[in-house]
């Protein structure tokens, strides 16, 4: 395993082709995708680990979000077309949180069209591109988290989202906001935690591509195989 810190402004199979292009590697794959804009932990898989990718994909994950009230997006984040601008009420940290907290436990989640799910064999983003909207199955997820850690006023949520797998954070900032009454859309996000792994023990994409351009120059920053199988141990 080979643990990414993803940059903003690609994809995680672009950070799969760099990985597998620099040091000459054939076997390559990622779990648990993040958006383009979006940072943070990206597992990479090689060799026999890829056989993990299941489990890993299963596990729960830990996101900082940036919520902006006020407007809707298209894509539920700052990717998309502004839908609706709203005025922002005067608004309490305690007000907030008191929103917040129905958002906690078991429920359903409607994936948003701008997203990677498949429909009948078709990506619903390339769906939204032709301007078709179609009827999505609701996603069983859990949260277990969804904190304030900050709020600078009028308009700006610094929050800790902790969560099963499938779980959509910037339909979770759509839904904030329509429960505040002032809309809301996620500026930014960032993967911290993927069970068992932290963004602590990734490296940057800079770095990894800075060591020697052959398969040898990738083993320094590899997590052996059976270091991970011990890590899923740990939350079995």
């Amino acid at each position: 395993m080979l643990l990414v810190d993803k940059p903003a402004g690609m994809t995680s199979h672009d950070v799969v082709h760099a990985v597998r292009s620099h040091f000459r590697i054939r076997k390559v794959g990622h779990c648990g995708t993040l958006d383009p804009q979006a940072t943070g932990l990206l597992m990479l898989l090689t060799g026999r680990a890829t056989r993990l990718s299941q489990l890993l994909m299963g596990s729960d994950k830990t996101y900082l979000g940036t919520i902006r009230l006020g407007t809707r997006t298209s894509t539920q984040d700052s990717e998309g077309e502004v839908l609706e601008e709203l005025p922002v009420p005067e608004l309490s940290e305690d007000e907030i949180k008191a929103q917040m907290r129905p958002f906690l436990g078991d429920q359903y989640q409607t994936p948003p069209m701008v997203s990677a799910v498949k429909i009948d064999g078709q990506r619903l983003y390339k769906l939204a591109r032709k301007g078709q909207e179609v009827e999505r199955p609701q996603r069983f997820i859990h949260i277990y988290r969804f904190d304030l850690l900050e709020f600078h006023r009028p308009d700006e949520l610094i929050t800790l989202v902790r969560c099963t797998k499938g779980t959509y954070v910037r339909t979770l900032a759509e839904d904030l906001g329509r429960a505040l009454g002032c809309g809301a859309h996620l500026a930014a996000l960032r993967r911290t935690n993927s069970d068992p792994f932290s963004v602590d023990q990734a490296h940057s994409l800079a770095k990894l591509l800075s060591a020697p351009p052959e398969p040898l120059g990738i083993v320094p920053f590899l997590i052996p195989f059976h270091q991970i199988r011990a890590g899923l141990d740990t939350i079995a």
